[in-house]
């Protein structure tokens, strides 16, 4: 076991992340969690560093291999957790703009979820720094992911057909993106096995890669058939958003007009406007951010709705000024 830490090109050391096996027992750890708070330009992340307690993952388990790299899940598991249990399971996509990052960045969220009753997973993706990618392997990695956990859910003990998909920014993105897109997978995999997720938590979201949205520049010669917003169809899966009024990526109108287009095809979306808030606001950071606390709650919220949680949140909510768009 040990902590591995991670450079950015133009940045230098920005975070400290779990790698190695380790299995149940799961104990706390002094962590550096790497948070996005923006973007300079295109490529240039803005990252902040907070020294953090959290606990480690149950088990850390390879789901894909390519070429000498190993794509890991990190996993949470409720107390008491069986192989063949068929708890809702939740996976979650770090952020850092399909260019850094690390899964420690949802550990807080996926420990509080586990404690609730899912199996949560952290999730590895191969990013542009570590792996010279573009971000359409980053949607790849992301259905390869959601794939072997269906693949495994007996083994895993989740139920295949309540697997949630969450993520911040880029990652969330790849979350949407696995939900909305027909192309992108490893054509190695088997095929008929579902890659969507049935519901998705999006924090601060890249929904658009259009002309006029995020990392176009990136994605331009297949913007179409990467770009979220571009790609809702009926069937969609349930999402919720949360979004900062102030968040300079990604506009409010940017995230209404992808609320419109789901209710267009008869999805449902729940879209929360933090007020005053910019990108990256929802982090867990150092334990105190009232932001962390609220859009959890409101996720828990979502996810006893759906069936996947049940009784009352046991997080604490912050009072914030908040709206739920309609």
């Amino acid at each position: 076991m040990a902590w591995v830490g991670k450079k950015h090109p133009k940045i230098g050391s920005i975070c400290s992340d779990f790698r190695g096996s380790h299995k149940s027992g799961r104990r706390k750890v002094n962590v550096i969690v790497s948070y996005q708070l923006g973007l300079i330009s295109l490529g240039t992340l803005v990252l902040g560093q907070i020294v953090s307690s959290i606990e480690v993952p149950d088990e850390q388990v390879v789901y894909k291999k390519v070429g000498e790299v190993n794509l890991h899940l990190d996993i949470f598991k409720p107390k008491g957790h069986q192989a063949d249990d068929t708890c809702p399971c939740i996976v979650f996509f770090f952020g850092g703009g399909w260019t850094g990052g690390t899964p420690s960045q949802f550990y807080p969220h996926a420990q509080y979820l586990a404690s609730r009753g899912m199996v949560a997973i952290s999730i590895e993706y191969r990013v542009s720094s570590r792996h010279g990618t573009l971000p359409y392997q980053c949607v790849e990695d992301g259905k390869s992911s959601i794939r072997w956990i269906r693949q495994h859910a007996s083994t895993l003990g989740v139920d295949p057909d309540r697997i949630a998909a969450g993520g911040g920014s880029a990652g969330a993105q790849v979350a949407a993106a696995t939900a909305t897109t027909i192309t992108f997978d490893e054509p190695s995999e088997d095929l008929e096995v579902s890659a969507k997720p049935n519901a998705l938590v999006l924090f601060n979201p890249v929904f658009d890669n259009g002309p006029d949205g995020f990392g176009y520049e990136r994605v331009k010669d297949r913007w179409q058939e990467f770009s979220p917003l571009h790609n809702i169809t009926a069937g969609i899966s349930p999402t919720i958003v949360f979004l900062g009024a102030e968040d300079t990526l990604i506009p409010v109108s940017t995230a209404q007009e992808y609320k419109n287009q789901m209710a267009k095809v008869g999805g449902q979306c729940y879209l929360w406007i933090y007020e005053g808030q910019p990108h990256g606001f929802f982090n867990y950071q150092d334990g105190n951010n009232p932001y962390y606390n609220a859009t959890v709650f409101e996720c828990d919220k979502f996810l006893v709705s759906l069936g996947y949680l049940a009784g009352a949140p046991t997080i604490q909510n912050k009072q914030v000024k908040v709206t739920l768009s309609q």
